[in-house]
C-alpha cells in the first residue's frame, strides 16, 4: 500500500479502507487524529463504545517516538482516559508505516506528579515534550517486544494478521485502569449507573433522609482489596459479598450495625471492578476521603454544607485572619468550624488544642476521625456531630461550652466556616424549572426563632448560621466564606438591620474556583467582629484571580437609601399622548440580569413579561437605560453591582443621548414578523429599497422632519405640544447631530441594509434582527447561527459589531459620571 504525496486526511481515509474497514473510524474524539472502535450492532439497545486504538497521524515520514509523545500530550491535556475507557493500544502512523504500543506500557506517564499538561502538544521544543519523549523512548527500549512496527508495503500481510488477532472486542490487552485523585469521580459516575442499582436498598431517597448516601458505598468499594474495605473508620464497609454500615455500640457494649447485600449475587459489582485496579495508590487515600463531599448529592450538599474549600483559599483566608488578629492568633484564640464537613478548612492550623470541628453528618465525623488517625492535626474529642441550626448548645463538648457561656472567653472565639447555602427558593424555582425546597431552610429552629427579624434572607441557611452566631454567641469573631448577598442584596436589608457586626476585612475570588459552583460571580471571605456594632455601608475589598494573584481592589456598597435604575425607568411611564413602538424587557438592577435586558416589538411575545413599553415620549430614556445596562460587559467581579437612579447631568448631554440612541438602534431584537417595524434608521433612498417602508417613525425622529404616512401619524402630534415638558435639551423637529463614533456605526449599518436589499427575497420592512436571521439562518434547535455562508455579509456584520464596540467604550465613562453605577 502506497500513501505518499497525498493529504493527511486522505491517508486516514485509505488506511481505514485498507486495514480497518470492519471497525468504526468515523468518530471525532477530542483532538486525537485517529480513533478506532467497534462498530455498533444494528440491533444494539444498550451499547457502550469500546475503543481499540488512539493514534497520532502525520502526512510525511516522521519519528515514531515524536508522534507517540505528541499523542500522549494530547491525551494527557484532555484527560481523555478519565472520561472514556482507554483502548488496548496507542499508536501512530505516517505515509509509510504504522506502530502500536500497548496502553498499559504507557499509562504510568499520565500519572506522573508535578507535570504541566497545559502545553501545545505539537510544539516539540517544550521541556514537557522532551520529557515525555524521553520517557517513551525508555519504555520502548526497555520493552522492544511490546512495540509493534509495520511498514505498509513491506509488512502488509503481518499488519493485517496483527489487527485480526488483537483488535477484538473485550480482549484484555491492557492492564486494569488505575484510579487516582483526578478520575475517581468519573468512575463514581459510572459506578452509579452499574453497581448502585444492584445494592439492596429499597428506597435511596428514604435512605438519604436518614443520612445514608450512595457515595459511602462507593468509598467502601474503592478503598478495598479483594472486596474488603481497608479503612475501618468509614461509615460503610464492604465485607466480601455484603456491606456493613451505621455501626454503633449499644448500652450493653455490643456493636450493632445494618447490613445489605446485592440483588444479582454481586455479578454487576464484580464485572465493574474487574476493569479497575483497587485500591488506588495509598498516596491518594487521604485526598479521596477528604473529598467525600464530591460524592454527596447536590441537594444534601446544599443543606449540610458539604462543600470543599480550595486549598489556596484556605491558606489565603488564614493569612487574612492573622492580619486581623495577629501572628499568634492560633495560640491566643479558639477556633470552631461549625459546618466542618470533612474538615478541610482547618488544614494548616497548628494548635489542635484550640480547635473544634462539628458537622451534621456522622459519616463526616468518621472521616475526620480517620484522618486524625492518619495525621490530621485535630483531637478526636474536639470533633463531634452537632446540628448548628437545631441543636441546643448544651450538647456541645464541655470545653467549647465553657467558652460559649463566658462573655470574656467568647471574645477569644473565632467561628471559621464555609457554611451551607441552600435556600427555600432559587431562580430556577421562580422560572418554574424546579420545585420550592420548602423542607430545606424554613423548618430549622433558628429560622422559626428569628424569621420576623431576618425577613426573606432568613430563608437561606448561611444567613441562619450568621444570625445564630450574632444573636447567641455575642462578642465572637466570624470568619466566613459566602456570597455578597449579605452586603448588597435588597432582600437582605432586614438581615443587615439585625446583623450589626463590624466588617474588619475581606477579599473576593471567582466563584467557579469552588467545586460544582456554576456561574460568574464573586465569593467573599469576610472577617466580622460581632462585639462591635456598626451599620455596614461599604468597604474596599482585595480582589484575587483564579490563580490567587492579587489583581485589584474594589469598593462594595450596601446601596442603603438609594433608588435603582428601574425606579428611574418606571418614572418614564404613562406620559400624555404616548404611543407604543416597542417593549423593553427588564429584570433586576444588577449585572447578573444583563441577558434579560432586551428590546422586542410587544410584551405579548413573553410568557411572563416584566418591563416597560417604549413610546414616542420615553424613547431617549429607554435608549439610555438599554445602553447603560449593556455597554459594560458583565464579569464575575461586577456581577452583583447595582445600577442606580442617575443624577440630572445626562439631561444636558445631547451627544451622550444620541450615542445611546445609536447603540440601541443597532442592538435590538425588533422583528417585522411581530408587528410594524418602527425602528428602521434609514430612508428608502439611502438603502435603495424596492418599496416604501410601512413606518417612517425612526427616520423622522432622527432627522426632525415628519414624514407622514398611516403609521407616522400615530406618533407625531403638533410640534408645539411635543416641545412641552421635554427632559432633554433637544426638541422634536430638530435634527439630531451624531458623534464621529456614532456616524461610523450608521455608515456601516447603511452598507449592511443596502446589501440586504439587493437579495432576491428581501423583506422591505426588515429590521436588523431580520437581516441577521436571513443571512445566518437557524440550526436544528431553532437557534440563530453565529455566522453565515455569505462572506460579504460576515464582513459587514463584523464591521458593524466593531464600530458598536467602539461606541460602547465611549459611552462607558458616562455611566459612572451620571451616577448609573458607583465608581
Amino acid at each position: 500500500m502506497q500513501y505518499k504525496n497525498i493529504l493527511e486526511e486522505e491517508i486516514k481515509n485509505r488506511i481505514t479502507r485498507d486495514f480497518f474497514q470492519k471497525f468504526d473510524c468515523t468518530g471525532i474524539l477530542g483532538k486525537i487524529d485517529f480513533a478506532v472502535k467497534m462498530k455498533r450492532p444494528q440491533d444494539a439497545v444498550d451499547f457502550n463504545d469500546e475503543y481499540l486504538l488512539w493514534a497520532e497521524a502525520k502526512q510525511k515520514s516522521a519519528d515514531i517516538l515524536a508522534m507517540l509523545a505528541q499523542l500522549v500530550l494530547t491525551i494527557g491535556k484532555a484527560r481523555t482516559f478519565d472520561k472514556i475507557l482507554p483502548p488496548p493500544f496507542l499508536g501512530c502512523y505516517d505515509s509509510e508505516k504504522i506502530a502500536f504500543v500497548p496502553y498499559s506500557e504507557i499509562q504510568d506517564v499520565f500519572y506522573q506528579n508535578d507535570f504541566n499538561w497545559n502545553v501545545t502538544s505539537s510544539n516539540h521544543e517544550t521541556k514537557e515534550f522532551r520529557q515525555v519523549y524521553e520517557q517513551i523512548k525508555k519504555i520502548v527500549e526497555n520493552n522492544p517486544q511490546q512495540t509493534y512496527l509495520f511498514y505498509f508495503v513491506r509488512d502488509e500481510k503481518e499488519l493485517r494478521q496483527f489487527i485480526h488477532d488483537n483488535f477484538i472486542a473485550g480482549k484484555s490487552a491492557v492492564a486494569k485502569n488505575k484510579i487516582d485523585k483526578n478520575n475517581f469521580i468519573i468512575i463514581y459516575n459510572k459506578w452509579l449507573e452499574t453497581v448502585k442499582p444492584t445494592i439492596q436498598v429499597s428506597n435511596w431517597n428514604t435512605a438519604k433522609k436518614a443520612g445514608i448516601i450512595d457515595g459511602d458505598f462507593y468509598l467502601a468499594d474503592l478503598l478495598s482489596d479483594e472486596n474488603k474495605t481497608l479503612k475501618e473508620k468509614l461509615f460503610v464497609l464492604l465485607k466480601t459479598n455484603h456491606y456493613e454500615l451505621d455501626r454503633k455500640i449499644d448500652e450493653s457494649g455490643f456493636e450493632n450495625f445494618k447490613t445489605t447485600a446485592f440483588s444479582d449475587n454481586q455479578k454487576a459489582h464484580n464485572a465493574f471492578w474487574a476493569k479497575y485496579e483497587r485500591p488506588p495508590k495509598e498516596d491518594y487515600w487521604d485526598y479521596i476521603i477528604e473529598r467525600r463531599d464530591l460524592l454527596v448529592p447536590q441537594d444534601v450538599r446544599e443543606r449540610k454544607g458539604s462543600f470543599f474549600t480550595p486549598r489556596r483559599w484556605v491558606e489565603l483566608s488564614q493569612k487574612y485572619i492573622a492580619d486581623v488578629f495577629g501572628d499568634d492568633w492560633q495560640d491566643e484564640y479558639y477556633v470552631w468550624d461549625c459546618a466542618a464537613g470533612t474538615g478541610n478548612l482547618l488544614a494548616g492550623l497548628a494548635n489542635k488544642y484550640n480547635i473544634w470541628a462539628s458537622t451534621l453528618d456522622k459519616q463526616d465525623v468518621d472521616v475526620m476521625h480517620d484522618r486524625i488517625k492518619n495525621g490530621a492535626n485535630l483531637l478526636e474529642d474536639h470533633v463531634f456531630q452537632f446540628d448548628f441550626l437545631n441543636d441546643d448548645f448544651s450538647k456541645l463538648p464541655n470545653g467549647l461550652k465553657k467558652i460559649i457561656n463566658s462573655p470574656k472567653e467568647r471574645k477569644k472565639l473565632i467561628i471559621y466556616i464555609n457554611p451551607p447555602y441552600a435556600e427555600a427558593a432559587s431562580t430556577a424555582t421562580v422560572t418554574g424549572t424546579k420545585e420550592n425546597k420548602t423542607n430545606v431552610a424554613v423548618t430549622t429552629k433558628i429560622y422559626q426563632k428569628y424569621q420576623t427579624k431576618t425577613g426573606i434572607a432568613g430563608r437561606e441557611l448561611f444567613a441562619q448560621f450568621f444570625t445564630r452566631i450574632y444573636c447567641e454567641i455575642p462578642g465572637a469573631a466570624l470568619a466566613e466564606f459566602s456570597k455578597l448577598k449579605i452586603l448588597q442584596a435588597p432582600n437582605f436589608e432586614n438581615f443587615r438591620n439585625l446583623f450589626q457586626a463590624k466588617l474588619e476585612k475581606m477579599f473576593v475570588v471567582p466563584a467557579d474556583t469552588f467545586d460544582n459552583v456554576k456561574g460568574k460571580f464573586p465569593i467573599g471571605f469576610f472577617i466580622w467582629d460581632t462585639g462591635k456594632a456598626e451599620n455596614f455601608t461599604g468597604i474596599k475589598s482585595d480582589v484575587y484571580d483564579e490563580q490567587c494573584n492579587l489583581v485589584s481592589t474594589k469598593y462594595f456598597s450596601s446601596y442603603a437609601n438609594t433608588q435603582t435604575i428601574n425606579d428611574w425607568l418606571i418614572s418614564t411611564r404613562n406620559r400624555v399622548n404616548e404611543k407604543n413602538i416597542g417593549f423593553i424587557s427588564c429584570k433586576g438592577n444588577d449585572f447578573q440580569n444583563t441577558n434579560l435586558i432586551f428590546i422586542i416589538n410587544d410584551k405579548s411575545q413573553l410568557p411572563h413579561p416584566r418591563g416597560t413599553w417604549i413610546t414616542n415620549k420615553n424613547f431617549i430614556e429607554i435608549c439610555i437605560y438599554f445602553s447603560v445596562r449593556k455597554v459594560i460587559p458583565a464579569t464575575w467581579l461586577n456581577d452583583r453591582d447595582q445600577f442606580l437612579f442617575p443624577n440630572k447631568k445626562w439631561e444636558n448631554d445631547v451627544e451622550f443621548q444620541n450615542d445611546c440612541l445609536t447603540y440601541t438602534l443597532f442592538n435590538n431584537n425588533i422583528s417585522s414578523g411581530n408587528g410594524v417595524n418602527h425602528w428602521i434608521p434609514f430612508a428608502e433612498t439611502e438603502v435603495n429599497s424596492r418599496d416604501k417602508f410601512d413606518s417612517h417613525f425612526m427616520v423622522s425622529f432622527l432627522s426632525g422632519k415628519i414624514i407622514k404616512n398611516a403609521y407616522t401619524d400615530l406618533f407625531w402630534q403638533l410640534e408645539e405640544e411635543n416641545k412641552k415638558n421635554s427632559k432633554t435639551s433637544w426638541k422634536e423637529g430638530q435634527k439630531r447631530e451624531f458623534s464621529l463614533e456614532a456616524q461610523a456605526v450608521f455608515e456601516v449599518g447603511k452598507e449592511l441594509w443596502k446589501y440586504y436589499h439587493v437579495q432576491p427575497k428581501c423583506n422591505v420592512n426588515a429590521s436588523l434582527y431580520d437581516i441577521r436571521e436571513h443571512f445566518q439562518g437557524r440550526n436544528e434547535k431553532g437557534k440563530m447561527n453565529s455566522i453565515s455562508a455569505d462572506e460579504k455579509y460576515n464582513g459587514l456584520i463584523t464591521a458593524l459589531r466593531n464600530t458598536v464596540k467602539i461606541l460602547a467604550k465611549k459611552i462607558e465613562p458616562k455611566v459612572y459620571e451620571y451616577g448609573f453605577l458607583k465608581g
